[in-house]
Formats: structure tokens, sequence, C-alpha cells
């Protein structure tokens, strides 16, 4: 049974969550991901995504990790860690590799040359890659190819998204992951992650944007024509509503986080101008009375920055208000009333909260929005298993596949740092 636990663990700035799924036969006999422990722990030690405190990272991972275990009675002994952060850069790169054969047909090994190539692009000083993500294949001239794989031609191109990440940061981050004890299995970008719990394929080629607005930054990532278009981390998130929130009431960042989640709404049109509540009420001294619509602008004024933010990244790939699907909203900022509604305004497009659809489970937790990452680890890693058990097609490798030989070196000096 152990071999059929898969485990997502995202480490966010404010949060750590964990999501252990179990493949079992759905309703229709057939094997189906099935979520059976879902946990979520206070994160300390960790800031923008990035290890500040190694000690009170562990600390804080352990912690999660064993009511992980606790909850679902298995032991944990490997996840599918997410890596985000304002460190990350994504570059596009291409391939170009000739075919000599005689029947000059492409075969897999024409592929992997070809995106070896690819990734051989000069990547900034300390940086090192995490995906080589195909966009698309050219074949004698011939563009949008999705798999070459049989067809035949003398010239193969790919054009490819690059995505890098500050050695530091991913030495910083594997490090205090195998101080818990925990094996990783890979890391993976989390906005891919997050796609892959909240998409479907046709949306994927129709055309849409995954929005995961985090605690200290918001991740975004595009599909189009079933393929990775662009991605971008943003340096807004819901602390900042937070922040903006303990400023305005001249308080405190736990008490202005108390007021947001208890009297937080982003339509204030839909406020009483009436509406008051006290800051007696949060442990404040005082007779001071706040109004419900003046914490609903706040929150308004910097959702619409962090929307107006995504959708000039929108508008550098020519997608702005063009996207039919519209935009995903998963991340536990979204979860405000009104959200959705601010989004669809500013963005332009149509907006929905992200449930994970590929999953089943009876725990709540799994049509919770800020799970949607750590349940996308698990069903990327179930993916990856699925390819290395030929399920799936070279052109699915490739889309899923995140390091190939590089992260067989990466995992080398990752279990070198085990104390």
């Amino acid at each position: 049974m152990a071999d059929e636990i898969l485990t997502g663990l995202d480490i966010g700035s404010s949060t750590i969550r964990v999501a252990v799924l179990q493949m079992m036969p759905g309703e229709d006999g057939k094997p189906r991901l099935h979520v059976i422990g879902a946990v979520s722990s206070p994160s300390f030690g960790v800031h923008r995504g990035a290890i500040s405190s190694l000690e009170d990272a562990v600390s804080s991972i352990s912690k999660a990790l064993e009511k992980a275990e606790r909850m679902t009675g298995v032991a944990i002994n490997s996840a599918w860690v997410g890596i985000a952060g304002q460190s990350i850069l994504v570059q596009e790169s291409r391939g170009v590799i000739g075919v000599s054969r005689t029947d000059a047909e492409m075969r897999e090994e024409d592929v992997e040359r070809a995106m070896e190539a690819a990734r051989s692009v000069a990547t900034p000083t300390n940086y090192d890659i995490l995906h080589v993500i195909p966009k698309s294949f050219t074949v004698d001239g011939q563009r949008g190819v999705k798999d070459p794989v049989g067809m035949n031609g003398i010239r193969l191109e790919v054009d490819a998204l690059i995505i890098e990440a500050l050695a530091s940061h991913i030495k910083n981050l594997t490090k205090s992951v195998y101080r818990t004890g925990l094996d990783i299995d890979d890391l993976v970008y989390t906005p891919l992650a997050t796609a892959e719990a909240v998409l479907t394929q046709r949306q994927k080629e129709l055309g849409v944007c995954v929005l995961n607005v985090g605690a200290s930054s918001t991740t975004l990532a595009v599909f189009e024509e079933g393929d990775l278009l662009h991605t971008a981390v943003l340096p807004f998130g819901g602390d900042h509503i937070t922040n903006d929130i303990a400023i305005g009431l001249r308080t405190s960042i736990d008490v202005a986080e108390q007021v947001k989640m208890q009297y937080g709404q982003a339509l204030p049109d839909r406020v009483d101008r009436k509406a008051q509540f006290a800051l007696a009420d949060f442990g404040i001294e005082g007779e001071e009375m706040v109004k419900q619509r003046f914490i609903a602008e706040i929150i308004e004024a910097r959702l619409e920055e962090i929307f107006e933010a995504a959708d000039n990244e929108l508008r550098k790939i020519d997608r702005s208000g063009m996207l039919p699907v519209g935009a995903v909203l998963t991340g536990g900022s979204v979860k405000l009333e009104g959200v959705v509604e601010v989004a669809k305004r500013i963005l332009r497009l149509p907006c929905s909260l992200g449930i994970p659809t590929s999953v089943s489970s009876v725990i709540d937790e799994v049509h919770d929005p800020a799970f949607a990452t750590a349940i996308g680890l698990a069903v990327w890693g179930n993916a990856i298993r699925g390819v290395g058990k030929g399920k799936f097609s070279l052109g699915s490798l490739l889309k899923f596949k995140s390091v190939d030989k590089v992260a067989d070196q990466l995992r080398k000096w990752m279990k070198s740092l085990v104390p």
C-alpha cells in the first residue's frame, strides 16, 4: 500500500499544507485518486516562499507531517514538494537538432536530444533549472507539432520555457525538508502543480489562466492549446490586505487578520453603510467603532491591485481579456466574499474558484481552494509515476516531467545535505 500513497507538501509563507492521496477504485470501477488526508499547520521560518529560518521551517514542516500521519494512520516517507517565490525566473529557449537516419523517422531519442539542446541555454549565475516545458515542435519548417515521434524529417526544433530557481533557494528548501526525515520525490513549480489539480485538458486547450493568491505572493500560469504559455510571480498577496487593514485601524497584524476573516468582504456596495463593529470585540481597549464598509473598501483596493498586476502579465502575451475559459482562482486569500466579482471586473474574463476536479474524497478540505496546490503536487506525482509505468505517451512525459538528467544530479547533492 505504501507504493500507492502520494503526498503533496505545499510550504507557504503563512501556512504549510499536506495532502495525502491514494489510488482507489472509483464508482465506475476504474482506479481514481482519493484524498485520504489533508491538513494545514502554521508556517514559521518562511518568508515570500523562501526559507528565512532553517530551524523554524524544519519545526513547522515536522508538525504538519505529524498531523497528516495522525489523520491518515499512514507513515509518510516521501513527498512532492512545491517551490515558488520571487527568485523564480522564466525564459524562452529553442533547441535545434538534425536527424541523420536513412529513413528520416523521428524517435524518442531525437526529441530528448532536442530538449537537451533547449536545456543548454545560458542560465544566470547561481541559478539551477527546475523545469524544461516544451511549448511546440517544428519539423522541417512545419510549426505547431505536438508530438513529432514517428514523423519524417531531417530537422527538429523545439520551443521551450525554462523555469529556473536560485540555487540557494533550492538548497535551503530541500535541506529543511530532509532534516524532517522526509525524502523528496521531486521539486515542482507550484503554479504547474496547481493547474494539474483544478484544470481539465479541454480548459488548457481553449485558453485559461490559473491565479494562486497566496499570503505573500500571487503566482500566475497561462495555458493555451494544451501547453504552458506564460508564468509569473507577483509580489502581492493576502498578507498585504492584512497589512493595509492594520494600518487603517492602527492596530496589530493579528487583530487585522481576525477582522479580515470575520468581516472581510470585497464588495463595499454589498455592505450596509450603517454596519459597524467594536474593536473591543478583538481585545482592543477603548470604545472605538469601525464601519464594515471601510474594511471592504481596503480589501477591494488591494485586490484590484493584485488583479491589475495579473492583467499586466496577460497584456505582455496579448491575452488580456482574451482567454475563453477565463481565470481560475486558488489560494487561501480568494475565499473572501466578492473576490470572484472583483476579478471578473478587473480581468474582464470569466472567473471561478479553483476546486480540485480529478480527485475524490469525503474530506471537506478537498473543496477548499487553499488546498489546490498541495493536492496538485500529488496529482503531478501520479502523472510522473504513470509515465514511468508506460501509461502516458511521450507527449505527456514532456508535459509532466520536470527535470530529467538534471533531476538526478539535483537529488545526489540534495541527499548529501542530510546531516
